[in-house]
C-alpha cells in the first residue's frame, strides 16, 4: 500500500458515503505521525476532527438511546452510552469498516502495527464522523452513525430484550449464578499509556473459560465492556445461557 496516497473512491464505497469535499476524508484518515514525517502542512491531521467527532457521536447515540429506551433512567443511559462510544467499541466498528487499511501513518507507527491499534482506529472513526458532519450536515452524520453502529445497537437490544440493563456486570453475574453457581472472574490483562491517560484491558472468565475482553480508561469501564462482550457472545455454543 502507498501510505501517502489514498484511493478515496474505494474508502467512500466502504463507508457508504460520498464526500462533496474529499479532502475532509483524507484529513480524517491522516495521523499526526504522518504529518510530522512529511512535507504536509502543520495541522493537516485528524486530531481536530477527532475532537468534533467525539461530540457529534455522543449526541447522536444519546438521542437514539433515549428513543429506544423510553423508561430508562439517566444512570442506565449514561452507562450504556459510555460502552457504545468506548475505545473498544469504536475500534471494532473501525475494523469492520477497514479504516486501518487506509490510515496514513508515519514510519514509527507503521513499524509498530499502528493500523491495528485500538486507539488509532477509534480516533480515526471519530474523525470520519466529524468529516461527514462538516461535509453533509447533522442529518447525514446521524444517518452514518446509526448505520455503522447498527450491529452494536442490535446486540444491545438482544441483551436487554427482557428489560433494560445498564449494568452489564450485574446482568452477567446473575446469569453466571443461574448457570454455574459462581461469580465471573475479572483479570487485568494489560495496562498501558502515561499516568494521565492510562488504558486498561480486562478479561472476564466463567467456569475457567474466557468469555469476554474489554478496553477502557479505568478498570471498571474495561470490566463493564468485557461483561458486555460476554453477554453478546451468550448465544454461542457452550455459552452461559
Amino acid at each position: 500500500m502507498n501510505n501517502g496516497t489514498l484511493v478515496l473512491s474505494d474508502v467512500q464505497t466502504k463507508l457508504g458515503y460520498v464526500f462533496r469535499k474529499p479532502e475532509l476524508l483524507e484529513t480524517a484518515l491522516t495521523h499526526k505521525s504522518f504529518s510530522q514525517s512529511s512535507q504536509q502542512k502543520a495541522g493537516k491531521d485528524n486530531e481536530r476532527l477527532e475532537f468534533l467527532g467525539d461530540a457529534v457521536l455522543a449526541l447522536v447515540v444519546s438521542e437514539y438511546l433515549v428513543t429506544i429506551f423510553p423508561h430508562a433512567d439517566e444512570g442506565e443511559l449514561s452507562k450504556t452510552k459510555a460502552f457504545l462510544v468506548s475505545r473498544s467499541s469504536l475500534a471494532k466498528v473501525a475494523t469492520r469498516l477497514q479504516l486501518g487499511n487506509w490510515l496514513r501513518l508515519g514510519k514509527g507507527e507503521e513499524a509498530t502495527d499502528g493500523r491495528q491499534k485500538s486507539s488509532l482506529l477509534a480516533n480515526a472513526l471519530e474523525a470520519v464522523i466529524a468529516a461527514v458532519y462538516i461535509d453533509g450536515g447533522s442529518e447525514e452524520a446521524q444517518t452514518f452513525i446509526l448505520r455503522v453502529l447498527s450491529p452494536e445497537f442490535d446486540q444491545l437490544k438482544t441483551i436487554t430484550s427482557g428489560g433494560f440493563r445498564g449494568d452489564y456486570k450485574s446482568h452477567l453475574q446473575e446469569l453466571s449464578h443461574k448457570k454455574f453457581d459462581m461469580n465471573p472472574n475479572y483479570r487485568l490483562v494489560q495496562e498501558s499509556g502515561p499516568d494521565h491517560q492510562k488504558v486498561f484491558e480486562m478479561e472476564v472468565s466463567i467456569n475457567d473459560r474466557v468469555r469476554g475482553r474489554g478496553i477502557g480508561k479505568t478498570k471498571k469501564e474495561a470490566e463493564q465492556i468485557a461483561a458486555r462482550e460476554a453477554l453478546e457472545n451468550g448465544l454461542a455454543e457452550d455459552a452461559i445461557y
